[in-house]
């Protein structure tokens, strides 16, 4: 089979011949179709998650077929279609997995990172992490459900947030657009949120009620104006934006985070204990989670925007990705 590896932190993607894997006890091998191409793959392109094995295929947004499973495995069978996300499987075991808290496994495995993801023809899979993909969603387009659909279905669901409430997003762009749709059809009051009114028509196609232009103003004060905000859904990577947007919040409301940077956010806590506001964190989910996700798109029609590839120009996609040239999901396709 080809496949796509990297053999050493901030190493070349590499076309390689490979064998096909066999899937060893409780897990199942998956006919790849295509794979989402996520920002979080630079922790494997370039070796920030310390104890990567290398060689290593990325790959965490992985829409397929079972092709093979392994003994123990009852729950899949060969021909369904199925997807694995960024949870890769758990240990049963330890505290959180004994209160069936999955995703915060001490012991979790993420795909891509513990084992080979999905930058290739076939992987091989936990049997626990993998999703059902209904047969009305195509798999280039369930693929970036699996991690940006996930990370933001998930969180506005466990958010408290309830139909007629304002919800905000900040942010337009791999994870927002997918937001917006997203907060729209769970019956919110969409406000979607972003710099320059050049992105004013596209949020209201996404199902967007109001724009906000963080170039015309504050964003804080135009979501007072409405009433302030029960919940804040940030996709951007831009604690500067994000610590602006506390004071948008009503009365008990939550600033949801869902994209992922390493610098602080700057709030006091008076700006939290005036109004009983919160600031709570989110990661994707559980594969029942991706399910969920997969199945409520489905039905609802929210669709990722994509640009496809062939996986032999996997350089090229990633570059597109992570120069943020993409617009706004990038999917490698193998042909099969």
């Amino acid at each position: 089979m080809k496949a796509v590896q990297i053999s050493k932190p901030g190493g070349n993607f590499e076309l390689v011949e490979r064998p096909i894997p066999e899937p060893g006890r409780g897990e199942v091998r998956i006919k790849v179709e295509a794979c989402g191409i996520c920002h979080s793959d630079a922790l494997v392109k370039e070796g920030h998650w310390p104890g990567i094995q290398y060689p290593r295929v990325p790959g965490h947004e992985i829409a397929g077929s079972v092709d093979k499973v392994g003994p123990d495995v009852t729950l899949w069978k060969s021909g369904q279609r199925v997807g694995v996300g960024w949870h890769g499987g758990h240990c049963f075991q330890c505290e959180p997995c004994r209160r069936g808290d999955f995703i915060n496994c001490k012991f979790e495995k993420i795909t891509a990172i513990h084992f080979d993801g999905g930058y290739q023809e076939y992987m091989v899979a936990p049997a626990e992490a993998v999703a059902l993909i209904p047969e009305n969603l195509p798999a280039d387009e369930a693929a970036p459900l699996l991690c940006a659909g996930i990370t933001v279905y998930n969180a506005l669901r466990n958010s408290g947030a309830s139909a007629g409430n304002l919800v905000a997003v900040q942010g337009i762009g791999g994870l927002g657009h997918l937001g917006i749709q997203y907060a729209r059809r769970m019956g919110f009051c969409t406000v979607a949120i972003g710099r320059g009114d050049d992105k004013r028509t596209l949020a209201e196609k996404l199902g967007a009620h109001y724009y906000v232009d963080t170039n015309a103003g504050s964003p804080a004060e135009a979501l007072q104006k409405m009433g302030g905000a029960h919940v804040i859904l940030a996709t951007a990577p831009d604690s500067k934006s994000m610590s602006a947007l506390v004071d948008g919040l009503g009365p008990n409301g939550t600033l949801m985070i869902a994209g992922a940077g390493f610098d602080s956010l700057t709030v006091t806590p008076i700006q939290l204990i005036a109004g009983r506001k919160s600031i709570r964190g989110w990661a994707s989910g559980t594969a029942r989670d991706s399910q969920d996700t997969l199945e409520f798109s489905a039905f609802s029609g929210v669709r990722p925007m994509i640009e496809r590839y062939p996986l032999e120009e996997a350089a090229e996609a990633y570059n597109q990705m992570i120069t943020g040239k993409a617009r706004f999901r990038v999917v490698l396709t193998t042909g099969r």
